[in-house]
């Protein structure tokens, strides 16, 4: 993509309300992606009453008070569109993509159940989304091959009541005990006009979106502002290490930092170096662990975008017959040199290049660009800034990466999971 082509028309409303609305007018395509983010995720949540945000993610798809159960699908199938929601750690979004012309029919699905969802529910319905739940967390974590890992890395990373400490999903025992009020409560301080971002990225006439969107949210009760969820100062004072015994063949290494928030600086030189070390076969990590001395079966670092802090993080696989801790001893060696040396011109520009192409290529799929623009008018109070990421990337220097390798990535700062199989724990 083209800098020409990333300079695309933007619109920014805001509904009496306080609906914040994004329009991104692309006439390329006979289509509209429709975007809405909730500004709550897991950490809205508190001590024994987790997984509600997942759980709601659920439970919108389960009707409302002029949609009948499961035809929200049906009646997007029937047009040819699609649709889907997912849950993060500050956010809950819900799109759809649907043929231009079809664009009204996805606004008033989405009105509907922002201020209509209460009436339809009930507690059939609660049950039935809590069994889905409770499965789901059955077959991605209690029952998979490593699925916990993450889980206490995040619990020792983020000690209790950092909002990250707990799962997305939710603890089991609290998405038992999960009643209708509490459902009712969660569903009336967040799901509010004045705490959700609507983009519609596509074909579509600008004045006319807008009117449409007046039209189906602008009769909507604004809400209160929810409750602020402050920052946890500080971070561990000493390496966290916790060794799990799990049913599986080879061990694997998981360890993370606390690192600046997602849109800092911070955030944008971790992505550069995790993608220096670990992106791709040529990476200097991935090709020593397990090209040279074949010690890895294979080596990924990320840093993961969330609001109030992030988090960098590398998982390693270890080759059969390595110890977890020659490993770990491998990886530091290549994190230590990381927070001593210059990434090479070489390295540095691999990763530039890598990222800038995987985000400019993002924003080339309507229902992509729709989700970072929703996702900069969230969490950095302008769609226009997802720019700045580009901008950021382009302008990172070697000695900055540095700097934030040796403040940051120490190891009183970070926690360390390790899965080793049955009987070698």
């Amino acid at each position: 993509m083209t800098d020409t082509a990333l300079n695309f028309p933007l619109e920014r409303h805001r509904l009496d309300n306080g609906l914040d609305v994004v329009l991104q007018s692309d006439p390329h395509l006979p289509l509209v992606a429709v975007n809405l983010w909730y500004h709550v995720g897991s950490k809205n949540e508190r001590p024994g009453k987790t997984g509600f945000a997942h759980l709601f993610e659920h439970m919108l798809f389960q009707g409302s008070e002029h949609v009948g159960t499961n035809e929200h699908f049906g009646h997007l199938q029937k047009i040819g569109g699609v649709a889907n929601g997912s849950t993060w750690y500050d956010r809950t979004n819900y799109y759809e993509t649907v043929p231009a012309h079809q664009l009204e029919l996805a606004l008033w699905l989405e009105s509907d159940r922002m201020g209509f969802l209460l009436p339809a529910m009930t507690p059939e319905k609660l049950e039935n989304q809590r069994e889905v739940v409770m499965n789901e967390r059955r077959q991605r974590v209690d029952n998979q091959p490593y699925g916990r890992a993450f889980e206490r890395l995040n619990e020792l990373l983020f000690p209790s009541p950092h909002p990250y400490g707990w799962p997305v999903i939710g603890y089991m025992e609290d998405i038992e005990a999960a009643t209708l009020e509490d459902v009712r409560q969660f569903f009336g301080t967040y799901y509010t006009p004045t705490n959700a971002v609507l983009t519609l990225a596509g074909d579509f006439e600008p004045a006319h979106a807008l009117a449409l969107v007046d039209r189906y949210f602008g009769g909507l009760p604004a809400g209160d502002s929810p409750p602020e969820v402050a920052p946890q100062a500080g971070s561990p004072v000493a390496e966290r290490h916790e060794v799990i015994p799990d049913r599986v063949q080879l061990s694997r290494i998981y360890l993370a930092y606390r690192i600046p928030p997602f849109g800092s600086e911070g955030w944008l030189m971790a992505d550069l170096l995790a993608t220096a070390l670990t992106g791709g076969k040529s990476s200097p990590m991935y090709r020593d662990l397990v090209h040279e001395r074949q010690i890895a079966q294979n080596v990924s670092a990320g840093a993961l975008p969330t609001e109030l802090e992030g988090s960098f993080a590398l998982v390693a696989t270890a080759r059969e017959g390595t110890s977890p801790e020659n490993l770990l001893a491998a990886i530091d060696e290549h994190l230590e040199r990381a927070a001593q040396e210059n990434l090479t011109d070489q390295a540095l520009e691999r990763s530039r290049n890598g990222l800038l192409t995987a985000y400019t290529e993002q924003l080339q799929h309507l229902d992509r660009r729709a989700d970072l623009l929703s996702q900069s008018a969230t969490f950095l109070g302008d769609p226009a800034r997802f720019r700045e990421r580009l901008d950021g990337y382009s302008a990172a220097e070697p000695d900055a990466i540095r700097r934030f390798a040796a403040s940051t990535l120490r190891r009183e700062q970070r926690a360390v999971v390790t899965v080793v199989p049955e009987g070698n724990g």
